[in-house]
């Protein structure tokens, strides 16, 4: 099969002042597509300029991590944040980041929701409905990247934004193609040949296997690589290389 194309998306900027998670330089040789955390969750005024700067000139895009105001929790704690509260916040980040990648010469070219956010607006209507409040608040009409089937991406197909589904290598779904929460055993994939070959798997066939052994379909036309895993850049290497030694295009969507 033939013509068979994906976008690589990684975490970024996820450090604040002197603290650093992620290696924000290396990642960006590899991947297509970079999630810039914008201050809730992770992420600095310093943080994201260098980032941008970085992505810029390596031609990879940026794209809005927006998260709830969480720093002590790294953005992964449940939280219940008004609608019109949650709208303003996700346009306060998105804006915030917008002047960074407009000073390195390039854009915000979509958003994604970060850890609790991103799975509460799988299946709350309520709080999906405001994130894409907040992304038509900011302006641009930004394609939002995100779960297939979820919500959110309900909540976006209704305001008439793009939608770009994601997949992950290394997360475990459940049946229903949900991720299996991090507080349980074997939420994250550790094992780099099995993230390589479920990777490979979800872009060629669109199918994964669940946590429950069903073979779940999942088509995505972007996969993300979490940047703050140990060994996060040789990981995302060696995905990229299996890919690409299936005759997969790996290319930005944006």
């Amino acid at each position: 099969m033939s013509g068979v194309s994906i976008d690589l998306n990684a975490d970024l900027g996820e450090g604040f002042g002197r603290w650093t998670l992620t290696d924000d330089e290396r990642l960006l040789s590899v991947v297509t597509s970079a999630n810039v955390a914008c201050g809730f969750h992770a992420g600095d005024a310093v943080t994201m300029r260098r980032v941008c700067e970085l992505a810029a000139a390596r031609g990879v895009r940026i794209g809005a991590q927006v998260s709830y105001r969480d720093l002590a929790g790294f953005g992964r704690r449940a939280m219940d944040v008004p609608a019109a509260e949650l709208a303003a916040e996700v346009a306060y980040q998105i804006g915030a980041l917008e002047v960074f990648a407009r000073a390195a010469g390039s854009r915000v070219a979509y958003v994604k929701p970060h850890g609790a956010l991103y799975n509460r607006v799988v299946g709350d209507a309520e709080q999906a409905a405001a994130v894409v409040d907040g992304v038509l608040l900011a302006g641009g009409g930004l394609p939002v990247l995100g779960l297939p089937g979820s919500r959110l991406h309900e909540a976006a197909e209704r305001a008439g934004l793009p939608v770009v589904a994601e997949a992950f290598g290394d997360r475990a779904y459940r049946a229903d193609g949900s991720l299996l929460p991090r507080g349980r055993e074997g939420a994250v994939v550790h094992d780099p040949d099995a993230v390589v070959e479920r990777s490979v798997a979800l872009v060629r066939a669109g199918t994964v296997t669940a946590h429950c052994g069903t073979a779940v379909s999942v088509r995505a036309r972007s996969l993300c690589l979490h940047g703050d895993t140990p060994g996060a850049v040789e990981l995302a290497r060696r995905v990229r290389a299996g890919l690409e030694a299936a005759g997969v295009t790996v290319g930005a969507f944006a």
